[in-house]
This record gives C-alpha cells, sequence and structure tokens, in this order.
C-alpha cells in the first residue's frame, strides 16, 4: 500500500539524521525543502545523498497514483547547525521552503531541525514541475475543475504543495493504523474523479478531497480523530497562542480558503466555540457534506495537535459558516467531512 511505502521511506530518511548535522536537502532549481526530508540535518554529505535517493523514492511512490506530484531536482547544500538566526535567504539566495512530515518532538526518530528563525523565512509551497521542466506554476488559466475552460485560475504553487503534503500525511496515518480498506478506496475515488475530469492541474484537490470523503466513510468517528491526529503529528508543528486565526492564515496563505473572517475570541476561554466565515474554499462538497479535513490538520497543527470534538458547517452569503467546536469528551462530528447544514 502508498501508506507503507511512505510511512517506510520516511522512517529511513529521519533514520539518516543527526542532531548537528551541516548537510541538507533543497530543489536545485527552486531552493525549496523537499517532503518528507524538509528541516532535516545530516551528518555527512555520503548519509545525505542517501537520503536524496530515498525522497526522490517517497515522491516517485507518490506519484505513482498522482502524477500532478511536482518533480524535483534534489541536492545536498552544507550548512551549520549553529546558525540559529540566519535564514536561507541570507546564505544563498533561496528563501522558499516545503514542509516535510516531521515527527513530534521526542520520538523515535526526534532530530534537531532548523531554527524557529530560519523556518519563519520559508514558504511551504511547491512548484509544479513536470518531468520536461514545464513549470505550470506560470500558467494563466486551466479549464474548470469540470473540465471546461472558464477561466478558473490554475491551483497555486502553495496549494498543490498543501494538498500533496496532507495527503501523504493521511497516507501513512492510515497505513499506521491499518485502515488499508480506507487507503484503497481513497485511491479507487480519485481514479474515478481523474477519469471523469479533464483538469488535470486540479487533480490534486481532488485527491484531498477523496481522502476526507473516504475517511467518513470508512472510519468511525474516534478512528477519523485518531487518523488525523496522527496526520497532523506527521507534518510540522506551528504552535500559535490563537491556533484557529493561526491555522486559516495558513490555509489563506496556501490558497485552500480564499478569504476568511474569525468572530474574535475576546475574553473567552480557549476552551470556548469559535464561528469562522470563509469564502473560495478550494475543496468541493459533495452529496451534501464540507470536506472539514484539511482545516482539522491545520488546527492540530496551530494547536496542541488534538483535533476539535466537532466542526458544524451551515452555507451562508458568498460562503460558509463554520462553527468549531473545541476538544471535549463527546463524539467527534464532521473533521473529515460535516453536513452542511441550511
Amino acid at each position: 500500500m502508498i501508506g507503507t511505502t511512505l510511512a517506510a521511506i520516511s522512517d529511513h530518511i529521519e533514520s539518516l539524521a543527526s542532531t548537528d548535522g551541516e548537510y541538507s536537502l533543497v530543489c536545485a532549481r527552486y531552493g525549496d525543502r523537499p517532503v518528507p526530508a524538509a528541516g532535516l540535518r545530516f551528518e555527512s554529505r555520503t548519509a545525505a545523498r542517501a537520503a536524496a535517493r530515498a525522497t526522490e523514492q517517497y515522491r516517485d511512490a507518490l506519484r505513482r497514483y498522482d502524477p500532478q506530484v511536482p518533480y524535483y531536482d534534489v541536492i545536498v547544500r552544507q550548512e551549520y547547525a549553529g546558525d540559529e538566526g540566519v535564514g536561507l535567504g541570507a546564505r544563498d539566495g533561496s528563501a522558499d521552503g516545503d514542509a516535510g512530515s516531521g515527527r513530534s518532538a521526542g520520538g523515535e526518530h526526534d532530530v534537531r531541525r532548523f531554527s524557529a528563525a530560519e523556518a519563519a523565512a520559508w514558504s511551504l509551497s511547491d512548484p509544479v514541475v513536470s518531468r520536461d521542466g514545464d513549470d505550470r506554476s506560470d500558467r494563466g488559466r486551466s479549464p474548470g475543475r469540470d473540465g471546461r475552460s472558464d477561466g478558473t485560475p490554475a491551483p497555486s504553487r502553495d496549494l498543490v504543495g498543501f494538498c500533496h503534503d496532507a495527503a501523504a500525511a493521511v497516507f501513512e496515518a492510515l497505513s499506521a493504523g491499518d485502515h488499508d480498506a480506507v487507503e484503497s478506496a481513497v485511491m479507487d475515488a480519485y481514479f474515478a474523479f481523474a477519469e471523469e475530469r479533464s483538469d488535470p492541474d486540479g487533480l490534486c484537490l481532488r485527491l484531498l478531497e477523496a481522502v476526507a470523503f473516504e475517511l467518513r466513510r470508512g472510519l468511525e468517528p474516534t478512528e477519523q480523530a485518531a487518523v488525523l491526529a496522527d496526520a497532523a503529528s506527521r507534518l510540522p508543528a506551528a504552535p500559535d497562542a490563537d491556533p484557529v486565526a493561526g491555522a486559516f492564515e495558513r490555509l489563506a496563505g496556501a490558497g485552500v480558503v480564499g478569504s476568511y473572517a474569525a468572530d474574535p475570541s475576546g475574553d473567552e476561554p480557549p476552551a470556548a466555540s469559535r464561528v469562522v466565515h470563509v469564502s473560495d474554499y478550494a475543496l468541493s462538497p459533495q452529496d451534501g457534506r464540507f470536506p472539514t479535513l484539511p482545516i482539522v490538520l491545520e488546527l492540530c497543527r496551530h494547536g496542541d495537535r488534538s483535533p476539535p470534538s466537532a466542526i458544524r458547517v451551515d452555507a451562508a452569503e458568498g460562503g460558509w459558516r463554520l462553527r468549531i467546536e473545541p476538544a471535549a469528551d463527546e463524539e467527534p462530528a464532521g473533521l473529515a467531512s460535516a453536513p452542511i447544514r441550511g
């Protein structure tokens, strides 16, 4: 299964990493840090080269199921673990980065990652580069999501990268949880999407939609919560004093939402529910359900890694109204997809 393959390769790459290594991996063309080696350091050039080969294998494995996964020219670069305050741009002019599937601190493969100052200088981007070198991030327009030439903009580099990183993390979590049937159902649904639609640049969105809806169909609510918490732990943590605002800021930056407005928390305790209005959501509802999976992953990343207890979705003028209920002992609801009310 793809999740088994991705998890094994990711673990192998992290086993090569060092707490104080001077070598890292970057894309020669863009300076981005490739999943799943983003932020890892390696003690020797030999170890870094082995990690580079494994990184290419990881992306090739995912590309077997989604041919739109970008191609990278992964190279080894020497830098210094002690340079806490030096960002990438100050070293070599490349300031873009790529979020990796890191394990949580203190875990089996807990290795030293780059400083917060360095990480803040990266963008979580993923160039859409085909094997022949065609950079689709600069294409003006693509066919619409239903295959028509309706002027819908092609997904941005950030959106493509976001979708692939999220899907890969969930695949790994499904494999770790022995949910092979759900993993197979996701790929079957994705292939069906690919056959029905002529928009290749939008397939990354279809993949994430398939993940969201098959998780809801194939797993109990508590199982969904466990898988999503595990998936979030495989993405870089981004703790925020206001996890809701931080999560939606990231979603807006990646193009998952066009805009958002969160009701102010005021003096309410962290346990209080929050309401967020969003517009131009990139993922499409199906069968009266709204795909909430990417929102939950970001809430976990920007909070304490625990998913909310529920997300309620209402149709609203110009978009959607989401009520986010904090983590509680009650059964989770709406974590992969939520019924649209009203």
